[in-house]
């Protein structure tokens, strides 16, 4: 009796160790959960539950002025594919504007940017201070943007045809009022103030490339176009993916450029979807259509991006 009691004693430690290692475990299960919880509650309540409720406004005819909101189901969508219909053709219009903004302009805040991060990776004289330049306008806001541009494009009294004219050039381009004037005066001013950004990542990816790999590429006799080629441009494929993809969404929900600019001119050819979206919804006061309209601008975008990463980031080890 006394030896079993003393063995029991002596196995008391080591299963009181084995319960303790067993709770503490558990409890370590939740830990990632518990710092996970802020992000998560601030998602539900300013992404999730938004969306959820956007949804659900999508699927009435919803008048905020008014107190009944009938259910119309699936409606307000069905409508918007239908050639008669009161915001359809309009709708497709500004989608269409969408997409040509998109088109001439993520080509060039992809490459363009790519190129000023090759140049201002290199070791000179005010490298710094060409970094603070080319990203400085991107703080500024789009207000501030729209305004200053429209002034220097003004087809009348912009800046821009009165120093064409002083050269000796056309001083009479429609900038705002005519395409594919229209376009330029859209593109443009996005490329130059959205660059800066665009840069500044190529910039982070290319100081994750090793200076190893460069000088192993000229050991073998690469010039600088083939140490870009066979270096730079695989060193940076899984950046150059996130920042095509960034740029097609921001092309995407373009606004404020395409209203400040050229004020959607000439007939609205150039009203972008965002902008008819947030016009049908504030100002015609129809909400559930806009909200409907929301969501197939969001689901062409979720498409994209799912292409883009399909035929694209599959590659990226």
């Amino acid at each position: 009796m006394a030896v079993s009691s003393q063995r029991a004693a002596a196995g008391t430690p080591g299963t009181a160790a084995k319960q303790r290692s067993a709770a503490s475990h558990h409890g370590g299960r939740f830990t990632p959960y518990l710092f996970l919880a802020p992000y998560l509650v601030v998602f539900g309540i300013f992404v999730l539950a938004p969306a959820g409720y956007g949804l659900w406004i999508s699927l009435h005819s919803w008048d905020y002025l008014l107190p009944g909101k009938p259910f119309v189901g699936l409606e307000n969508y069905t409508e918007l594919f239908s050639s008669v219909s009161r915001y359809g053709p309009d709708f497709w219009e500004s989608m269409r504007a969408t997409g040509t903004f998109t088109v001439t302009s993520v080509p060039l805040l992809v490459t363009i940017p790519l190129g000023v991060a090759v140049v201002l990776n290199q070791q000179f004289p005010g490298r710094a201070l060409f970094r603070a330049v080319y990203f400085g306008p991107y703080v500024l806001g789009v207000a501030v943007i729209g305004v200053l541009w429209r002034f220097l494009l003004d087809p009348n009294v912009g800046v821009m045809n009165f120093y064409l004219g002083k050269l000796g050039l056309p001083d009479d381009i429609p900038w705002t009022t005519a395409l594919p004037w229209g376009w330029v005066s859209l593109v443009g001013p996005t490329v130059w103030w959205t660059l800066g950004f665009n840069t500044v990542i190529y910039l982070a990816g290319l100081q994750d490339i090793s200076r190893e790999y460069y000088d192993a590429a000229k050991t073998d006799g690469a010039n600088a176009w083939q140490s870009f080629r066979h270096v730079t441009l695989p060193g940076l494929r899984p950046v150059i993916v996130f920042v095509l993809t960034i740029t097609v969404l921001g092309s995407g929900i373009m606004f404020g450029q395409s209203l400040l600019i050229t004020q959607g001119a000439p007939s609205f050819e150039t009203r972008s979807a965002i902008w008819f979206i947030a016009d049908t919804g504030l100002r015609q006061f129809q909400m559930g259509d806009a909200a409907a309209m929301s969501y197939i601008l969001s689901l062409f975008l979720i498409v994209i991006a799912i292409v883009i990463f399909k035929f694209l980031g599959r590659r990226v080890d």
